[in-house]
C-alpha cells in the first residue's frame, strides 16, 4: 500500500516538474518577434523632427537587413522607472515581445529618487520580460558628477551590477560619444539633437551584437 502510494506521488511531482519545465518553453514559442522599447525622452524623439530618432534609425536597419523582427516604441518624455514599470506587464501580455530594451533611469536621478529605488524598479523590469521568454538589453545611463562623487558612481555602476546579477545584456553607457560633445545636444545642453542619433543608434546596435542570429530573417 505504501508502495503504491510513492510510486504515484513520485508521478505527481514527475508532472509538476515536467510542467514546470515546459513553461519558459511555451512562453518563448508565444513570443513575437517584436522589440519593445522602454525609454523616456532620449527615445522618444523629444524636441526630434518625426521618424528622425535613434529608434527609428533601428528599425530602418532591420528593414535594411530584411529581418522579420519589427519594433514598438514605448518611451514616454519624462518617464521614470517607477512609470515604466507600472506600463510594462500590460505591454508585455498585448506585445509579447522577444526582445525588451530597457532605457530608463535618468528622470529618475533628476528627481532626486533613491538609488535603492531605481535598482529594485529596473530589477523588476527585468525579471518580468525574463519570464515572458523576451531577451532583454539594459541601456545604461550616467549622471554630472554635480550630483555628488557618490550619487554619481552608485548611479552609474546599478546597470552593470543588475546586469550581472540578472544575466542580461548591457550597454554601458548610452551616450558614449555623445555626451561630452555640446555640439551634440539641443538648446537644453539636455537632449540630443538629429547629429546624434546616428551615434546613438551604432552604440545600441553594437550593443545587440550577441542577438544578431535572431534578429537574421529566417531560412
Amino acid at each position: 500500500m505504501i508502495q503504491s502510494w510513492w510510486t504515484c506521488k513520485k508521478q505527481q511531482l514527475l508532472s509538476i516538474g515536467l510542467f514546470c519545465l515546459l513553461i519558459p518553453i511555451a512562453t518563448a514559442i508565444h513570443a513575437n518577434p517584436v522589440i519593445l522599447v522602454m525609454g523616456d525622452s532620449l527615445s522618444a524623439e523629444y524636441g526630434l523632427p518625426k521618424g528622425s530618432g535613434w529608434v527609428k534609425l533601428l528599425e530602418g536597419q532591420l528593414q535594411k537587413q530584411s529581418s522579420p523582427w519589427t519594433i514598438f516604441n514605448a518611451s514616454i518624455s519624462g518617464e521614470t522607472t517607477s512609470g515604466g514599470l507600472a506600463r510594462l506587464p500590460a505591454l508585455l501580455e498585448s506585445k509579447k515581445p522577444g526582445m525588451v530594451l530597457l532605457e530608463l533611469g535618468a528622470n529618475d536621478a533628476l528627481r532626486g529618487l533613491s538609488i535603492e529605488q531605481t535598482q529594485n524598479n529596473l530589477r523588476r523590469m527585468i525579471v518580468l520580460s525574463k519570464k515572458t521568454g523576451a531577451k532583454v538589453l539594459l541601456l545604461g545611463m550616467q549622471i554630472p558628477p554635480n550630483y555628488g562623487q557618490q550619487y554619481t558612481k552608485q548611479f552609474k555602476e546599478l546597470y552593470s551590477t543588475l546586469a550581472a546579477q540578472e544575466g542580461v545584456e548591457l550597454l554601458p553607457f548610452f551616450l558614449n560619444g555623445v555626451a561630452a560633445n555640446k555640439e551634440l545636444f539641443q538648446a537644453d545642453n539636455i537632449h540630443p539633437n538629429v547629429a546624434a542619433q546616428a551615434i546613438l543608434f551604432k552604440n545600441v546596435w553594437g550593443a545587440m551584437a550577441p542577438y544578431q542570429k535572431l534578429l537574421q530573417p529566417s531560412q
